[in-house]
Order: C-alpha cells, then sequence, then structure tokens
C-alpha cells in the first residue's frame, strides 16, 4: 500500500514531478478550507479514525464523554472499519462515546436493509462496546404529525450531551450534507426535508430501483452541523473532484451546503487523490507560482491552454501563453512553437490502430521500446468487472485485438446478478421449465425450482434481497449474455473467465470486504494466462464501489505476481467509459474507431439484454450504457480533431499503469 504524502507542498511536488521547494501557503492558497489529500482512499479512512480515536481517548483521560456526530455512505464506512479494528486490537473502548447521527430516510424501519440506523449497527455499533442509551439516531418510524416535535428534542438532546465535539460528514454529488440539499440554509435546524431528484438517483441502486427511494427524510440542519466544534468531511472517487473543488474553493453558498464548511474554524477535508483531481493546485498548478516543468506537466498546460482558447496546439503563440500566466514555461521551454510541436507530437504518438503490437514486418524502431514490444501476438486478459463493462467501455479496442490475432481473454470479476431485473429472471425461468418439459428433463426438479423462483419473486418486497436460487438464475443470465457477445467479439468460450468473486455476492448493493479468496482468485488467473497486455477498469466513479474493489484486487494480484518472469513483457492498461472518461491530457494509447468500428461495439453491448433500454442501477446518467459509451468515445475523438490532429469518428482511450516502485519511462506513446 502507498504510503499517505505527509505534507501539501511534498505531495503536489510528487505528482508535479517537481525537485524544487513549494511553499504550501502557496500551493493551498485557493483552498478555503485546510485539505490533506492521500494516495488512496484506505489511507485518508485511517487518518480520519486515529483522528477520532485520539478525541475519544483524550475525553476518556479527563473524565469527559466525547460526543461523536456521525455519518452514513461509503467513505465513511473504511473509518469505521479501522474503528472497529482499533477497539479490537488495541482497546480503544467507545464506553465514554455518546453518537448523533446526522439523519435517516423517512419513512423508514430501522430494520431495513437501507436503513441508516442498521448501517451503523452492521459498521459500528455493533462490534464495539458503546451503551445502547448514548446512540442516537433519528426516527424514520414516527407518525408525520410527530417528526416536527422529535427533531426540536433531538436538537435538546445535543445541546444535553454537551454539543457535538467532532461531526464526521461525507459530501454529497450535489455538495450536500447529510439530507441538506442545495437551497439549505445556514441557520437550518433538525428537521424533515424533501430529497433532491439527484440525492434519490444516487441512492437507487439500494432501494432496487429508483421508484423504492423514500421521497423525504430527517437531517441534522447546516446551522446544527456548524455548531460541533471540530468538523472533518470525507471524499473519494473522480465523481466527487468537481464538487469539492466548489465546495472549497469557490464561493460560500446555500446552492452547495458542503461551502459553509468554509466558515468554520476548525474544519477540515480528508480527499483520496481522485477526489482531489479538480483542486487548483492539481488541475491547473501554473497558477498558483513557480513549478518545475517536465513533460507531463507541459502536456496538460498546453491542452488547457489549446481548450481554453478554442484554438489547435499548433496555432498557441507566445502571446496566448503569456497572457495566461504561462510566462514562466514559455521563458524555460518556449518559443511557443517549440512547445507546441513538442506536445503535438506527444499527443499524435498516442494514436494506434495497434493496441497490441504489430507483427514483426510492421515493426519500427519505437514499437520495441514498449514493454512485450517484440512479441506478435500477444495473450492479452481483459478484467470486466460487470459482464458488460469490457464491451461498453473498451469494445472497439477488444474486437481489433482479437481480429488482429491476438489470444484474447476476458475475466468477468462479479456476477452482475443483483443487476438483473426480477420480470427478465421469471422470464428467463419460465423458459427453462419450458425447454425442459419439451425434452423431458428432470420434469420433477424443474418443476419445484420454477415453483420457488415464482414464489419468491412474487412475494419479494422493494430492496428485499434475492434468494440463492434468484440470485443463480439472474447470475446465469449475465453470464449467457457475455458469452453471446464474447463470440460476437471473436473470443472463444474458452478463453472467457467467470470469477465471481465472493465479496459481490451479497444479494444486495453492499458488499462485503476483499478478501485473500477474491485476491487469489485473480492471481492464479494471472499466473494461468500469463498475460502479455492486461486491461482493467480504472472508473473509480462507480457509484456502487465495485469497479474500485475488482480493481484493488487486480492491483493486490499483480503485486504478488510481478516478480515472476513473464511480467517483464506484460504491459497494464486501465480503461474508462461506464461512467466517465479519461481527459486528453492523460490518454497514454488512444484506439479510433471507424464508423463501422462503432457500429460493431454497440452491436456487442446490445448482446447485453437484461441491461438493455433500462438498466437496474444507471446512477445519475440516465442514458443507456451504449449511448454513454459512444458520446464519450466521440467526445473524445472531438477534442483530438480540436487540438490539431487527426478527425476520427470515435477514440477508446487508456492509461497506462506501472507498478509501484518501477519505471514508467516505456510507457506507450506509439
Amino acid at each position: 500500500m502507498i504510503s499517505a504524502l505527509k505534507t501539501v507542498s511534498e505531495e503536489s511536488a510528487a505528482e508535479l514531478g517537481m525537485t524544487i521547494e513549494v511553499d504550501p501557503k502557496v500551493m493551498t492558497q485557493r483552498e478555503k478550507v485546510p485539505c490533506r489529500v492521500f494516495e488512496r482512499f484506505e489511507e485518508a479512512s485511517q487518518a480520519a479514525a486515529q483522528q477520532i480515536a485520539s478525541l475519544i481517548r483524550e475525553r476518556a483521560r479527563a473524565g469527559q464523554a466525547c460526543v461523536l456526530g456521525l455519518t452514513t455512505g461509503s467513505a465513511a464506512v473504511g473509518v469505521y472499519s479501522e474503528l472497529v479494528r482499533m477497539h479490537r486490537q488495541q482497546g480503544l473502548s467507545f464506553r465514554n462515546v455518546v453518537a448523533f447521527n446526522l439523519d435517516e430516510y423517512f419513512p423508514m424501519r430501522p430494520n431495513e436493509l437501507q436503513s441508516y440506523a442498521r448501517f451503523m449497527r452492521e459498521h459500528l455499533f455493533d462490534h464495539v462496546d458503546i451503551a445502547a442509551q448514548n446512540v442516537h439516531i433519528p426516527d424514520g418510524t414516527l407518525p408525520v404529525e410527530r417528526v416536527y416535535e422529535h427533531c426540536r428534542a433531538y436538537e435538546q438532546a445535543i445541546q444535553e450531551a454537551g454539543g457535538i465535539d467532532l461531526q464526521l460528514l461525507e459530501i454529497g454529488r450535489t455538495g450536500h450534507l447529510g439530507f441538506n440539499e442545495p437551497g439549505s440554509g445556514k441557520d437550518s435546524r433538525t428537521r424533515l426535508i424533501r430529497l433532491d431528484r439527484v440525492t434519490r438517483m444516487a441512492a437507487a441502486s439500494d432501494f432496487f430501483g429508483d421508484e423504492n427511494v423514500p421521497r423525504r427524510g430527517i437531517t441534522m440542519g447546516i446551522g446544527t452541523i456548524l455548531e460541533a466544534r471540530r468538523l472533518l468531511m470525507l471524499a473519494f472517487g473522480d465523481d466527487r473532484a468537481a464538487i469539492v473543488a466548489q465546495a472549497v474553493e469557490g464561493p460560500v453558498t446555500a446552492s452547495v451546503p458542503a461551502s459553509f464548511l468554509q466558515q468554520h474554524p476548525q474544519a477540515q477535508v480528508f480527499l483520496d487523490r481522485s477526489a482531489a483531481a479538480a483542486l487548483t493546485r492539481y488541475a491547473i498548478p501554473w497558477v498558483l507560482g513557480p513549478v518545475q516543468w517536465d513533460a507531463k506537466l507541459i502536456r496538460r498546460a498546453a491542452i488547457w491552454l489549446a481548450r481554453k482558447l478554442g484554438k489547435p496546439i499548433l496555432k498557441l503563440t507566445d502571446e496566448d501563453y503569456n497572457e495566461a500566466g504561462l510566462q514562466d514555461l514559455l521563458a524555460e521551454h518556449g518559443p511557443a512553437d517549440e512547445i507546441n510541436l513538442m506536445v503535438f507530437r506527444t499527443m499524435q504518438g498516442t494514436i494506434t490502430g495497434w493496441p497490441g503490437g504489430k507483427p514483426a514486418e510492421a515493426q519500427r524502431p519505437r514499437d520495441l521500446v514498449r514493454p512485450g514490444g517484440h512479441i506478435f501476438p500477444k495473450r492479452v486478459l481483459i478484467f470486466s468487472p460487470h459482464p458488460d463493462d469490457d464491451v461498453i467501455s473498451m469494445g472497439g479496442t477488444l474486437i481489433r485485438l482479437a481480429d488482429q490475432g491476438h489470444e484474447v481473454h476476458v475475466a468477468y470479476q462479479v456476477s452482475g446478478n443483483i443487476a438483473v431485473f426480477d420480470d427478465d429472471a421469471i422470464n428467463f425461468t419460465d423458459f427453462a421449465a419450458e425447454f425442459n418439459r419439451l425434452f423431458g428433463i428432470d420434469r420433477e426438479r424443474s418443476s419445484t425450482v420454477e415453483k420457488h423462483i415464482e414464489a419468491a419473486l412474487k412475494n419479494k418486497q422493494p430492496g428485499q434481497a434475492d434468494s440463492e436460487e434468484v440470485r443463480k438464475i439472474k447470475g446465469l443470465i449475465r453470464r449467457t449474455e457475455a458469452r453471446a457477445a464474447g463470440r460476437y467479439c471473436g473470443v472463444p468460450e474458452e478463453r472467457l473467465h467467470f470469477l465471481d468473486m465472493p465479496f459481490y455476492e451479497t444479494g444486495v448493493v453492499r458488499k462485503k470486504p476483499l478478501s485473500e479468496q477474491d485476491v487469489g482468485l485473480i492471481a492464479e488467473l494471472l499466473e494461468r494466462v500469463q498475460p502479455h497486455q492486461i486491461y482493467a477498469a480504472g472508473d473509480l466513479s462507480d457509484p456502487h464501489g465495485t469497479h474500485r474493489v475488482c480493481l484493488e484486487a487486480i492491483f493486490r494480484a499483480i503485486d504478488r505476481v510481478k516478480q515472476q518472469g513473464w511480467f517483464k513483457d506484460c504491459e497494464v492498461w486501465l480503461y474508462r467509459g461506464a461512467w466517465q472518461e479519461w481527459g486528453v491530457e492523460q490518454i497514454d494509447m488512444a484506439v479510433p474507431l471507424a464508423p463501422r468500428e462503432l457500429i460493431r461495439k454497440r452491436n456487442a453491448i446490445f448482446k447485453h439484454k437484461s441491461q438493455k433500454d433500462r438498466a437496474l442501477y444507471p446512477g445519475t446518467d440516465q442514458r443507456e450504457f451504449w449511448q454513454r459509451a459512444e458520446d464519450r468515445n466521440r467526445a473524445t475523438a472531438k477534442l483530438y480533431d480540436q487540438l490539431g490532429l487527426a478527425e476520427y469518428e470515435a477514440i477508446e482511450g487508456f492509461v497506462r499503469w506501472v507498478p509501484p516502485g518501477e519505471s514508467s519511462s516505456t510507457a506507450n506513446k506509439s
């Protein structure tokens, strides 16, 4: 695991390739709330837990209660997991802790799968020695006419406990805190609120459809939150980057409730690198002060300038660079035409129609610089978190790799069974039963299974977990669709690997922690295939977190096998597309797609019929997955065109990943 970078200056310098001393105050001058950025979200969670644990112990030594305000959500899970570990292994006691939770859905029974009361029990309260009478969570079971008085009593209980010492927060996609949606005022108190559409869409996966998400919730108000003596806000993942920048660097406004943290004297924000990406010190650090210009940063600055001015790279002038505050870059590496040409050639070098490399007769000297550049054809292993991520995100490249003669394998990491509609499961079961009856195959067993599934789905409540039998049927649907897509793309069935990683198999959106068994499945497949190329989903905006967990499992497995001889000829590429796309300044390999190839990709996606027309868990983007993919691929191609490069119908982009401690000098630029 990569260690957290210790200071703002060290962290920013490391990311930007600097060797000069950087004043932290200069690099963070636009951040109106102190931000600590960690390379990985696990490290941020551990640091947050350490702060909470230190406060608990400090209050215990003084014989005082420690009053904590707690939040729910994926970002908090790691914090609670670390606190539980510290309780079990280091004797951290919660006997002096009084807890107040931010919010709860309304109406909501405390034992429902989606209840925040249940979330807190499962992730923290049931695993530590906190007294039951010290746990306070808004009551989602009350008649609506009693909610107002309940909210007043909740506020009174906080005051009687002495006020909140530390309030843990998680920023929502719209900048909301708890259920304080955009428009919530600075003086708002605990109350019943109607949930924003974006909030409800974000929660749709937990409730098996947005139509099942409660329309209201009870939440502490912004005023209640700001009265806490210390505030600690968490944000992890690419999808939080833009709103974090608005909350931390933008104006204080009720439109972004998290921006009110700027007015708190003891507020801080813990971010992983992805959530910090839009902060000025990472996005455009040259506007803050001197930086050391390397090829990566020069490329980013030139592309930023070209897009800002709407010019091709080769048309940027000295005046353009000077007027945009890039005088240092021009003075050190100018004139403009030399900078432009260097960046243009770098961008041009990312484009390749041979993602797996070329046969010997077509090789150029620089092709051999890549790991395994001398090997053709290659063994290629594509990891697909869900059974359709491969074709959605890199279907055009997958088809091209197969067409060009490479030995392509696809590993589907999870079953994807929870993303199948009940009606599809019923239809599939009905077909199987009719098939068995038609051919006289085990009629008695078939009838028993059919009746069980029909009864289970008929009596199923919204948000209720499926039985094991239903999950098997739904998993089989996804598996047969993946086989159909694989055949269409030219991948033989024996090269399709269904891993069914155990962490996923809970029957609900909330998953188990990544285990040794999960990582072992991937490591074993890597050793068996011994690929020359690995493709993995680097899309960390997945609202359900499955992509993030699947990628972590791959990284851990690679760490186990990277010393084996075959790995020296292996390169690892990260793709995106299901939830977002790589920025053009990040792309190391751009695979252009002709109109015919884009149609083939679309047809491959269509083989996943259960996800066609309306996916069960679309996130906040309501376009179908094939539409998202095509729009993003076309947008990437358009950006390449606007920067003055060749015009293509679409482009799939990839970023080269190099294991920590290894050189990235051989990253593909051909």
